[in-house]
């Protein structure tokens, strides 16, 4: 599966943005999906997932109660909504598919190419 990952951009502190990770392939509903990001000098680092039927999700606590993950299946596209952003958001955000549901990077096989977020303050 090949993964491209939209909508990142420049946003105030206390903004939103919604990331987009379309898929291609006839199999994306069978995949878990997570989105990732990496900030500069840092590591990567888990942000949000979801399972492949949409009823789990795992969350960051940096995330929990401000982002919200989701899948609609019939468009193969996962989304991250990112609400209440702050300057330390900024970062690459990558999406990732794999067969388990986990919230560990080494369970995703597929990556997309990222797409950058940038609060500013």
């Amino acid at each position: 599966v090949q993964l491209q990952a939209s909508g990142g951009g420049l946003v105030q502190t206390g903004g939103s943005l919604r990331l987009s990770c379309a898929a291609s392939g006839r199999t994306f509903s069978m995949y878990a999906m997570g989105w990732f990001c990496q900030a500069p000098g840092k590591e990567r680092e888990f942000v949000a997932s979801i399972g492949w039927s949409g009823g789990s999700t795992y969350y960051a606590d940096s995330a929990k109660g401000r982002f919200t993950i989701s899948r609609d299946n019939a468009k193969n596209t996962a989304y991250l909504q990112m609400n209440s952003l702050k300057p330390e958001d900024t970062a690459v955000y990558y999406c990732a598919a794999g067969w388990v549901h986990s919230r560990k990077q080494s369970e995703y096989s597929y990556w997309g190419q990222g797409t950058v977020v940038t609060v500013s303050s």
